[in-house]
């Protein structure tokens, strides 16, 4: 057994040790390992892939021109029409009774007309003789004239009527093919309604919607070359002849259109098919997606200066790639960009600055 000197001198000991590591100063904490990248500006002009579908370049709304009950439809979506061709008729009886009404109108002014042509003919007999009166003379000449009037309108709204009749059927103004049905037999239908989508016989486009980010100015060159998406070896060459000035509210796009001189064998209407454009080129900067953060609700990156602190700068971003981003403003040349280890920084922390493995840029 340790006697009552040995346990003293332990514990002397003890307490010494204990008064020893509280003087020790804390550790620095490690600064976070960063991989960074140099911005460096350059030309930019990545090519664009865009899908669309062939249409006609003459698209018209068929619908009838008076309302009524549709009782027959002839055609159907993907029929080929002839032009003057009847595709749907409306239920004519209501039609037929106003034709009939004219008519009736018609021929009581006729009889109006032979009455008073016979009255007025008797009082050219008897002014000359003194056996009526000037005023009464007159009178016939204007009645008589007024039913030839009444006359004139009940024929003109007989040829209205009958025009309204023959309304009744939609007739094809020229031959296409039927892209699209609204409305069915039963249906009631109003004037003007469109009942088919008419894609008319002739000149072909290819349409593409793009987004104006992605899109800003036309090629300098407007040909290009459409092809097939279900089949890449069909391809045909076209020219860019419109691009819509103005974006659409709803979609956020531009619409460009290609004209087509002539389909090749398997293109058709409606087909899928895609085209590659290459707008002229910009300066941009590309950084890899690792190097995107937020500050707030904005794109921003991590920027080290030359003392290795590290701040936020808000940039804009002109397109996202696969596996990088292309910066159009916000960041100089020579700047050094945090690409990897950005997760937990805070604006003023000091960064060490790791050297980039050739591999990539993985923490």
């Amino acid at each position: 057994m340790a006697g009552p000197r040995s346990m003293g001198m332990l514990g002397v000991s003890l307490v010494v040790l204990l008064t020893a590591c509280g003087k020790e100063a804390p550790k620095e904490p490690l600064s976070p390992r960063v991989y960074v990248q140099q911005v460096n500006t350059r030309e930019f002009a990545p090519p664009i892939q865009l899908s669309g579908d062939i249409q006609a370049r003459v698209e018209t709304q068929l619908s009838f021109r008076v309302g009524g009950k549709i009782i027959e439809r002839s055609v159907d979506v993907g029929d080929h029409i002839q032009a003057h061709q009847v595709l749907a008729r409306l239920d004519p009886k209501d039609l037929k009774i106003q034709v009939a009404t004219a008519q009736a109108s018609v021929s009581a002014q006729q009889a109006q007309v032979v009455q008073t042509r016979a009255a007025f003919i008797r009082q050219q007999k008897l002014l000359p003789k003194g056996y009526t009166s000037q005023s009464e003379y007159d009178a016939a000449n204007a009645a008589q004239q007024s039913a030839q009037s009444a006359l004139a309108a009940a024929q003109a709204q007989l040829a209205n009527a009958r025009e309204q009749l023959s309304y009744s059927n939609l007739e094809a103004e020229a031959p296409g093919v039927i892209t699209a049905r609204q409305a069915e037999v039963g249906q009631v239908v109003q004037a003007t309604m469109p009942i088919f989508t008419l894609a008319r016989d002739g000149a072909r486009d290819a349409v593409f919607n793009v987004y104006e980010s992605l899109f800003i100015e036309p090629p300098k060159d407007p040909t290009v070359q459409v092809t097939l998406l279900s089949n890449p070896q069909i391809k045909v060459k076209g020219q860019i002849r419109e691009i819509t000035p103005t974006v659409a509210a709803q979609s956020g796009t531009l619409q460009i259109k290609v004209q087509l001189d002539e389909l090749p064998k398997g293109m058709d209407l409606g087909s899928i098919v895609t085209v590659n454009l290459t707008p002229p080129p910009s300066r941009s900067i590309e950084l890899p997606w690792s190097a995107l953060t937020k500050d707030v609700s904005e794109p921003a990156v991590w920027l080290v200066d030359g003392t290795n602190n590290v701040r936020l700068q808000r940039v804009k971003v002109g397109r996202y790639l696969t596996g990088s981003v292309i910066i159009n403003e916000g960041l100089k040349d020579g700047e050094q960009v945090v690409v990897a280890g950005g997760q937990l920084l805070h604006p003023g922390m000091q960064v060490e600055i790791a050297p980039t493995p050739a591999g990539g840029t993985q923490l």
